[in-house]
């Protein structure tokens, strides 16, 4: 299964990857992941990467999906493989599906994970990180038993600058601008599948594998 995971910050996409993963057996992509390994072994494209970041610069789509085709030919992802965060618009998804023509081997499924807006806003607005030990919570969904003081540690709880309310509004405003399209691009050809990302982690996934016939 060649899958492409959307949603906005705080969907659930990450934790949703992780349980694909381990039900196929089939490899979580993402180009952050892709690049770091490039520019610690030093291939031609990761040198090149290394360039551009290390002048504080964004690193190219030719860069970005030169890797990801380098990524996708390997042993791994002969039976499928899930991308998180890309690709990250339209003009991406193009070249995107350019690469997996040339390698016969095109996108069966682009799946949404659906969460409204005032939810993605309480998930994300909502955390606090224990300055001890890190642990996490949420003061809407699970909040500490005493409020900012971490069960587990009695550390401190905080809210890490961006989770504060602008920074959340833009990163999902960014995701509306740049991201969403997608939804319209993989509906026009025919692969797009939604799920509502509401409700437990195991309810989310039941409902994921119904949708992808598993």
């Amino acid at each position: 299964m060649r899958l492409v995971l959307l949603g906005a910050p705080g969907a659930g996409k990450g934790t949703q990857a992780k349980k694909l993963v381990d039900k196929f057996g089939i490899p979580q992509i993402s180009t952050g992941d892709i690049l770091r390994k490039a520019v610690a072994d030093g291939t031609p494209l990761g040198k090149e990467a290394k360039i551009i970041m290390d002048k504080g610069e964004l690193v190219p789509d030719s860069v970005v999906i030169g890797l990801v085709k380098e990524r996708l030919a390997q042993d791994d992802c002969k039976n499928g493989y899930i991308l998180d965060g890309f690709p990250r618009n339209t003009a991406q998804a193009e070249e995107l599906d350019k690469v997996l023509s040339e390698m016969n081997a095109p996108l069966d499924v682009a799946l949404s994970v659906d969460v409204d807006k005032n939810d993605l806003m309480k998930r994300l607005t909502g955390r606090r990180t224990c300055r001890g030990c890190q642990q996490m919570y949420n003061i809407h969904f699970s909040p500490p038993q005493k409020e900012g003081v971490c069960d587990k540690c009695g550390g401190e709880l905080y809210q890490r600058d961006d989770d504060k309310e602008e920074t959340i509004k833009n990163r999902l405003d960014v995701y509306e601008k740049a991201t969403a399209p997608l939804i319209d691009y993989y509906g026009k050809k025919g692969i797009l599948k939604s799920v509502e990302g509401v409700g437990s982690i195991d309810d989310i996934f039941n409902r994921i594998c119904t949708i992808l016939g598993y």
